[in-house]
């Protein structure tokens, strides 16, 4: 047989590979490519992916996984339409603005946070305690999360103009220094961080006052949900089953604290802290990146407060009934 024959057959072997079902690959140690794109830099909002690629979860589903940390600088639906990852962590209105406004061809097909930890900070000696608190106050907003603080004020009747909205840089010194009345950060961090500093805080969810959005919902776009969909359920397979372990195990965040998060500038407190905090808001009994008709319903009418059409047909729950 010739060398250009036998290539052939290979070639024809290792695509047929690829076309194998989930449990044929796993049985033959095939792992299919697979890239995540996370919101933020390295932290405790991701701990159990982290978990679970420590641990062998996503090689498990016959995933070779990928995973890319966010930061300021990076548009976690630009990194899908740029096809640089298969599946993004995002805000739910700013992807479902990215369909309406510029059709998008994204899915919503899970929900990391069942409530999203967005929230009002400011200072236990100078107390913002609901919306109503910041008319004439000075807000400093991240530009991504403008639209969250639009929603929450028109929601309980708050006209954008009473409140002094300014850029913030995810730092929480201006707040202690008094600079600003309140900040827009996860309340699952940033009052930690600021109690390190000597002061003590205050904060409320924008969910709780109405703006009752999901936060890192899971991503993909139309043609990933066509081609991979066999691989995105096992990525939320193996996601979940790492997140259930880092919150039955105490003792894991603070285990990597020199591999995942080196470099945060955070100590590993504030990332204790930050994951026993977040718990509450993921859990639920349907298992975490659930999303029931009830809150899928709650996130189209709190986008709908400021003119995001949002329609059900956005959020894809059949995954989730296969993990």
């Amino acid at each position: 047989m010739s060398l250009t024959v036998n290539r052939r057959h290979f070639l024809s072997l290792a695509a047929a590979g690829a076309s194998l079902p989930l449990t044929s690959r796993i049985a033959f140690g095939q792992t299919s490519p697979f890239t995540m794109q996370a919101a933020w830099i390295n932290d405790a909002e991701f701990a159990g992916y982290f978990l679970a690629i420590d641990r062998g979860y996503y090689a498990d589903e016959a995933l070779d996984l990928t995973y890319l940390s966010g930061g300021p600088d990076v548009i976690p639906e630009s990194t899908l339409v740029a096809g640089r990852a298969d599946l993004a962590l995002t805000t739910p209105d700013t992807t479902i603005k990215a369909i309406t406004d510029q059709g998008a061809p994204f899915k919503i097909v899970g929900a990391q946070y069942q409530k999203n930890p967005i929230g009002i900070v400011s200072l236990a000696s100078n107390p913002i305690t609901s919306p109503q608190d910041l008319v004439g106050k000075t807000l400093a907003v991240p530009p991504v999360n403008v639209i969250s603080v639009e929603a929450m004020l028109a929601i309980n009747g708050i006209e954008r103009s009473a409140v002094n909205i300014v850029p913030y840089a995810y730092d929480p010194t201006p707040l202690i220094q008094g600079e600003i009345d309140a900040s827009l950060d996860f309340t699952t961090n940033v009052p930690y961080t600021i109690a390190q500093a000597g002061a003590e805080a205050t904060s409320f969810l924008l969910y709780d006052f109405g703006f009752t959005i999901y936060n890192d919902t899971v991503v993909v776009t139309q043609e990933a949900l066509a081609e991979k969909r066999d691989q995105i359920v096992a990525f939320l397979r193996a996601s979940r089953r790492g997140w259930e372990e880092n919150f039955a195990d105490p003792d894991y965040v603070p285990s990597i604290a020199d591999t995942w998060f080196a470099g945060t500038g955070r100590s590993i407190e504030n990332e204790v802290y930050f994951n026993q905090a977040q718990q509450p808001l993921m859990e639920t009994p349907n298992g975490i990146f659930s999303m029931s008709e009830e809150d899928i319903e709650a996130n189209i009418e709190a986008m709908a407060a400021v003119g995001i059409t949002a329609t059900r047909e956005m959020f894809d729950t059949t995954l989730l009934e296969e993990i």
